[in-house]
């Protein structure tokens, strides 16, 4: 199949785009938000092609695969007036948990007759109001790291891009008393100077911008992966580090309580809880590791590659029908 889809959440594409299909992926000059092109940091393989716009007035599309409620009508027009979900088959990908209104939420999508609504949680599906539009749960897959963890360093991993910004959503709040825990290690996008604007000090709370391709051998040298987040979809930094073999140490938030099983790690809402589970896996190297075991095995088995890309091929063919 041509599969048209934009470039919006790049560790979600890398996984996509492993299957057997064509992906057009739009580019533009800029290469901004509607245009991004191919990843430069995720290995994609030559089945990614970026296409302009003027390009894709006539290209053989059999899928469109929108992520943003602008992308049907930009669709429309670059697709020369063929219409997603009309003229060619199309399914609209919620990455996200809903914000405002919960749990009344309502979808922009919601009551259509012409596309399903594929959500990545069935935390999601059981929040979103879609109304009458046919919805499914495709449960992420990512490309498996291997077993990477190694626990070195007596510090905790957290990953997170932008946690100023985002403050209660991603647990940034959290941040401090944790930290008082266990040192904590930022990694991810604007993480710059996050000890200093939370008012901890800098050997408490470290911060990284690191390249895709570092990022999980740093993370896997950390005793333990820490998850604060209040309120997102569930984070694939999460289920990376399960891949690697990693003790979770998480908030019991959205699909959290379901996706991490007991013998991986601590789950909890009390941060108190969290903390004093930090502390121990810090000063136990033997149960971090048999929990990241336990990790890595729950997250092959419910979140491997095959497993995703089956999924989506199934659903696909439905569709297209």
């Amino acid at each position: 199949m041509n599969i048209l889809l934009w470039h919006v959440h790049g560790s979600w594409t890398t996984a996509f785009v492993q299957g057997p299909h064509s992906y057009l992926v739009p580019v533009l000059p800029d290469r901004g938000p509607d245009g991004l092109g191919r990843a430069r940091t995720y290995a994609w393989p030559a089945s990614v092609t970026e296409v302009a716009p003027e390009g894709l007035r006539d290209a053989p599309v059999d899928l469109v695969v929108l992520q943003r409620p602008h992308e049907a009508d930009l669709a429309e027009r670059w697709l020369g007036g063929r219409r997603p979900g009309r003229d060619v088959p199309a399914v609209y990908l919620e990455h996200n948990a809903p914000h405002g209104d919960v749990p009344d939420t309502r979808h922009p999508f919601a009551d259509r007759d012409d596309l399903t609504l594929v959500h990545v949680t069935h935390f999601n599906r059981l929040f979103w109001d879609a109304g009458r539009t046919r919805t499914a749960v495709i449960e992420h897959g990512v490309v498996d790291p291997g077993h990477r963890w190694t626990g070195e360093l007596p510090r905790a991993a957290v990953v997170v891009n932008e946690p100023v910004r985002r403050g209660r959503t991603t647990g940034t709040d959290l941040l401090p008393g944790l930290s008082s825990a266990v040192p904590l290690d930022v990694f991810g996008m604007r993480t710059e100077g996050l000890a200093e604007q939370l008012g901890v000090p800098y050997a408490r709370c470290r911060s990284y911008d690191l390249p895709q391709a570092r990022l999980h051998q740093e993370v896997a040298r950390r005793r333990l992966y820490l998850h604060p987040v209040r309120w997102t979809s569930l984070g694939l930094s999460l289920i990376e580090a399960m891949h690697l073999g990693m003790p979770i140490v998480a908030l019991a938030t959205t699909e959290v309580a379901d996706a991490v099983p007991a013998d991986a790690g601590v789950i909890s809402t009390r941060p108190e809880v969290l903390e004093r589970a930090a502390d121990a896996f810090l000063h136990d190297e033997d149960a971090a590791a048999e929990a990241g075991r336990a990790a890595r095995h729950a997250a092959l088995e419910r979140y491997g590659l095959k497993r995703f890309l089956d999924d989506w091929d199934l659903l696909m063919e439905e569709v297209i029908r």
